[in-house]
C-alpha cells in the first residue's frame, strides 16, 4: 500500500561532506572575493576531468550567458537562433545586447534544437547559434558545428544542465566557441548560485579576462606586467566568491558518487515508463548512441494534454512533486512582443503542453525512490490501464 505520509520534492540539493571544511578554510583566508585559490582548484578539476581549458567562474549561469554575449560582441540588429523551449536567461542574454531572437523548433526525443529548422532560419543578419543541452542531453554537436562553420556563425552552447555529459567521447563545455555551465542548487554540481563561461577560442581569452574584471586590465597588474590598471573595454563583475568556489570544489570532487546515484533514478524511471511507451501512451528521452549522460533529469511526454493534467494532479495527491517544464519563449508575453504566435513553432508548442519533468536528485536513490515509483505506477495504471 502507498504510504501517503511521504513527500517527494521535485529537487533536493545535495550537500557534499567536504564543503564544510572547505568553507571554513575559505573564510580563514585573506581573499574571499573571486579568482582565488579555490577558483583555481575548481579550474584544475574542470580542466583535468573534462578538458575545459579556459574557465571563468561567474555568480550564475545567467551571468555567464550575459558575459558570453558581451564577449561575442553582439550588436543591435543581430539575430540569434535559439530554441524556444529554454529558460528566459538564454534569451535575455541576447536581447540585453539589442540582438533579436529567432526561435527554433525542437526534436521531441531530446527536446534540443532541430538543426534542420535552424538552417532554414539563417539569413544575412544571423550572427549566432545558441542551442541548449536540455536535461543534460548534448545538443546535436556535429550538425550545429557544421552549420555554424558553413555560415560563419558563432556557436554558443547553453550547457547549464550538462556538466558531466559527453558526445562522441568529448565533454560538454568543450564544444562550440564558448559554453555556459550552471551551478544552481537544482543542478548536478551546485554551490547554491554559480556558473561558468568556458572559452574555447584562444583569441578571445584575453578579452574575457578584461570583461570579467569590470572592463579593466587589472589582471595584468596582478601578473606583474604593469603597475596600474585602467578601464579598457566594457565589462561587469562576473566573479564567483571564494566561499562559493569552496562549496563548488567539494561538489566537483564527489561528482562520480552523485552521478552513480542519479543513474539509478534514470534506470528506475526507464524501466517503469518503457512499457507505456511501447503501447504509444507516452514518450521518454532518446539520446543518440554516442551520448554519455550526466543523468540530470528525466522527462515524459504524454500523448495528450489531458492525460498530463491527470498525471500531475493524481501524483501530487500522493505527495510526489513533478514539474511541468518551460512555457515556450515564443508564446510568452515577451515572445509575442517580437511578433510570434503559438502556432509558429507547432512541435514546441504541442510538446510543451504534454511534457512533465519527474522528481530527480541524488538522495532519491537512497530514500523514497520505491515510494515514488509505486505512486507513479498507480497513477499510470489509472490513466492507461495495466
Amino acid at each position: 500500500m502507498v504510504r501517503t505520509h511521504i513527500r517527494i520534492p521535485f529537487n533536493r540539493a545535495y550537500v557534499a561532506a567536504g564543503a564544510f571544511g572547505y568553507v571554513q578554510e575559505a573564510l580563514s583566508q585573506g581573499c574571499r572575493a573571486g579568482n582565488g585559490e579555490f577558483a583555481d582548484r575548481c579550474r584544475t578539476v574542470l580542466n583535468e576531468r573534462y578538458g575545459c581549458k579556459h574557465v571563468f567562474f561567474t555568480p550564475s549561469c545567467t551571468a555567464a550567458l550575459e558575459f558570453g554575449a558581451i564577449l561575442t560582441d553582439l550588436q543591435p540588429g543581430d539575430e540569434v537562433i535559439l530554441p524556444s523551449y529554454t529558460f528566459s536567461s538564454t534569451v535575455n542574454a541576447i536581447v540585453l545586447r539589442g540582438a533579436r531572437p529567432r526561435f527554433c523548433d525542437v526534436r521531441p526525443e531530446t527536446m534540443n534544437m532541430d538543426p534542420e529548422h535552424a538552417a532554414a532560419l539563417i539569413n544575412s543578419r544571423t550572427r549566432m547559434l545558441l542551442p541548449i543541452d536540455y536535461a543534460g542531453i548534448p545538443c546535436d554537436v556535429v550538425a550545429l558545428t557544421t552549420l555554424a562553420r558553413e555560415n560563419d556563425l558563432t556557436l554558443f552552447i547553453d550547457a547549464a544542465q550538462s556538466i558531466g555529459s559527453a558526445s562522441a567521447g568529448n565533454s560538454c563545455g568543450t564544444f562550440g566557441d564558448i559554453a555556459a555551465f550552471s551551478f544552481h542548487e537544482t543542478k548536478n554540481v551546485s554551490c547554491g548560485e554559480g556558473g561558468a563561461l568556458i572559452v574555447n577560442r584562444e583569441d578571445w581569452v584575453e578579452r574575457a579576462h578584461i570583461i570579467q574584471e569590470k572592463g579593466t586590465d587589472r589582471r595584468r597588474v596582478l601578473m606583474g606586467l604593469q603597475d596600474k590598471y585602467s578601464w579598457v573595454d566594457v565589462g561587469s563583475s562576473f566573479l564567483l566568491s571564494e566561499v562559493s568556489a569552496a562549496i563548488l570544489l567539494a561538489q566537483l570532487e564527489c561528482l562520480d558518487e552523485t552521478t552513480a546515484l542519479r543513474s539509478q533514478v534514470t534506470e528506475a524511471y526507464r524501466a517503469l515508463y518503457s512499457p507505456f511507451e511501447q503501447r504509444g501512451c507516452l514518450s521518454t528521452p532518446h539520446p543518440g548512441p554516442d551520448v554519455e549522460l550526466n543523468h540530470h533529469a528525466f522527462f515524459v511526454i504524454f500523448n495528450t494534454a489531458e492525460n498530463r493534467a491527470r498525471f500531475l494532479g493524481d501524483l501530487r495527491g500522493y505527495g510526489v512533486s513533478p514539474y511541468i517544464g518551460y512555457i515556450p519563449l515564443h508564446s510568452s508575453v515577451m515572445g509575442r512582443s517580437y511578433g510570434y504566435e503559438p502556432n509558429d513553432l507547432p512541435i514546441t508548442q504541442s510538446v510543451s503542453e504534454r511534457i512533465v519533468r519527474l522528481p530527480f536528485y541524488p538522495d532519491l536513490a537512497r530514500d523514497g525512490l520505491d515510494y515514488c515509483m509505486e505512486s507513479m505506477s498507480k497513477v499510470l495504471e489509472k490513466i492507461y490501464g495495466r
